[in-house]
């Protein structure tokens, strides 16, 4: 037979040795819910996968030698962190999305701006330009248009006369044949299958006990 404790001195009552003693005396336990949560989280992961992942890459040189030859660091910081935030406004523009909604035919401007796109790393160099789909040749063809339609865009902005600063170099260093994986990987889903099962094993462990 097994008793529940009361919610209230289960949850308010401070830790025991005799808690301790009872986890480390269920290893057989861990185990047995180690394995079945790897189990549960790798059906899950089969039966209902995560979208597909595709990364391009573009490559933004703002030439702070040429830009500013003689100012201080902050100065730079400033040039730096005011050129980014437009670059940044570019590349989710209504113009720059609508060209990769028009591209694709099945998608609208907000699913691009509520997920489905997605930009890492906006500093000096490499700017990752990443797009979700089930489908993984549609998330290479949405995040290739994106990632050049950015660029036209930004080239176009940088020849005009209030865009931005005209010595930074724009080009798309990554826009084929583009890598192309889950955006979550197994061994995450095993390793959350496995952590919940432990906390859920610790919950029943102490809150059941045999009279």
């Amino acid at each position: 037979m097994s008793s529940i404790f009361p919610l209230s001195s289960f949850i308010f009552r401070p830790p025991s040795l005799d808690d301790l003693i009872r986890l480390l005396r269920a290893w057989r336990f861990w185990l047995l819910a180690a394995l079945l949560g790897g189990l549960v989280s790798a059906a899950i992961y089969f039966v209902a996968p995560p979208l597909y992942r595709a990364r391009a890459v573009v490559n933004v040189d703002f030439n702070l030698e040429q830009a500013w030859p003689q100012e201080t660091d902050r100065q730079q910081f400033y040039y730096l962190e005011r050129e980014t935030r437009k670059l940044e406004e570019i590349a989710w523009s209504d113009a720059v999305l609508q060209k990769v909604a028009d591209a694709d035919g099945k998608v609208t401007v907000r699913e691009l701006r509520e997920g489905k796109l997605q930009l890492s790393q906006p500093a000096e160099a490499g700017w990752h330009f990443y797009a979700d789909d089930a489908n993984a040749q549609r998330a290479e063809s949405l995040v290739s248009t994106w990632a050049q339609s950015f660029v036209d865009a930004a080239q176009a902005n940088v020849n005009s006369q209030s865009g931005l600063n005209s010595f930074i170099r724009i080009e798309v260093t990554q826009a084929a044949d583009l890598p192309r994986q889950r955006s979550a990987p197994l061994s995450a889903y095993l390793l959350a299958g496995t952590v919940a099962a432990w906390f859920l094993g610790a919950f029943a462990v102490l809150f059941f006990r045999k009279q």
